[in-house]
């Protein structure tokens, strides 16, 4: 029994130890102090965001932390979408700018001549009865 005893108090020791030289208490250096885990917030204020700024954004782990895989899938998504918006955005823009742009040609040119010949009776607004 005395056996039993000495082994467990020399098991706490040697527990003891180590946990104070791995913390830091034999070495005389200290550790540097750890960043707060927090996200670097890169996504813009001042602009829309774009497929870039999905990309660039990396989540911190928390200490139950996250699915990776999952987390990242649903952000590969959300950029992909962001991606073909801005790109049906641009395509709108552009057709919105070419039809101004023909718009301001055909009032500069004036009225053209009429897309087909009328009736008589169309052209008053009604036929005789």
């Amino acid at each position: 029994m005395v056996v039993f005893w000495f082994l467990l108090i020399a098991l706490v020791v040697v527990v003891a130890a180590v946990t104070l030289f791995v913390v830091g208490g034999g070495s005389g250096v200290s550790l540097p102090e750890a960043e707060p885990d927090r996200i670097a917030w890169p996504l813009p204020a001042d602009r829309p965001t774009s497929r870039a700024d999905v990309d660039a954004v990396r989540l911190p782990l928390a200490l139950r932390g996250y699915r990776m895989t999952e987390t990242d899938d649903v952000l590969d998504r959300l950029g992909a979408e962001l991606a073909e918006r801005d790109a049906r955005i641009a395509e709108l823009e552009r057709s919105l700018a070419d039809a101004r742009e023909r718009a301001a040609r055909r009032a500069e040119e004036g009225p053209g001549p009429a897309p087909h010949d009328a009736a008589p009776g169309e052209r008053s607004g009604g036929g005789e009865a």
